[in-house]
């Protein structure tokens, strides 16, 4: 099951758990409030997987491929991992489904605080358009990802301050929806 807390303020390694004392915990409730989308799938069998197939069919996941981060595996890998935990957002949805490994993606909640998401085999995310967000390998230093696209693949990252983008415009219009 995945886990979820408030990050402290430490600039310290990226990879370490970043927990607050005492710990915050962040439901997966507190996520949807967000327009996080949590998933539990079999990874083990994902290459024939009727849930998978389910959720690309009704979801319209029409392109994916599968990523592998870890030195020996991602050309570039230190830029990579740098430009990763950059804070950004989207144009689309972000979908991310975890085959091997573990990581953390960070998302902010609707007061700016930093929430940390530990990802590991099996798990499946989608992040709203529009969300700030960033991604960094946890202490393990290796993770295999399915990414998931409706149409074609639109890799851009939006480094922030991006408010002024539609899709950043609507992901706080839902915002504010979902505090009413």
């Amino acid at each position: 099951m995945v886990e979820a807390w408030y990050m402290d303020e430490s600039q310290e390694d990226q990879r370490a758990p970043h927990r607050q004392r005492p710990n915050r915990a962040v439901s997966l409730e507190q996520l949807r409030h967000l327009g996080v989308v949590y998933r539990r799938l079999d990874a083990d069998n994902y290459e024939t997987d009727p849930c998978l197939k389910e959720i690309r069919r009704a979801e319209n996941y029409s392109w994916m491929d599968i990523v592998t981060i870890h030195k020996d595996k991602l050309p570039n890998y230190e830029e990579k991992i740098k430009t990763f935990y950059e804070e950004h957002l989207h144009l689309d949805d972000e979908i991310r489904y975890i085959l091997e490994g573990s990581g953390y993606f960070d998302v902010r909640d609707k007061d700016d605080k930093w929430i940390r998401i530990s990802m590991e085999k099996g798990d499946m995310i989608t992040l709203p358009a529009g969300i700030y967000h960033r991604f960094t390998l946890d202490e393990n230093n290796y993770v295999k990802a399915m990414r998931l696209f409706v149409g074609e693949p639109v890799w851009t990252a939006y480094n922030r301050p991006a408010d002024d983008f539609p899709a950043r415009k609507q992901y706080m219009k839902f915002l504010a929806e979902e505090a009413h």
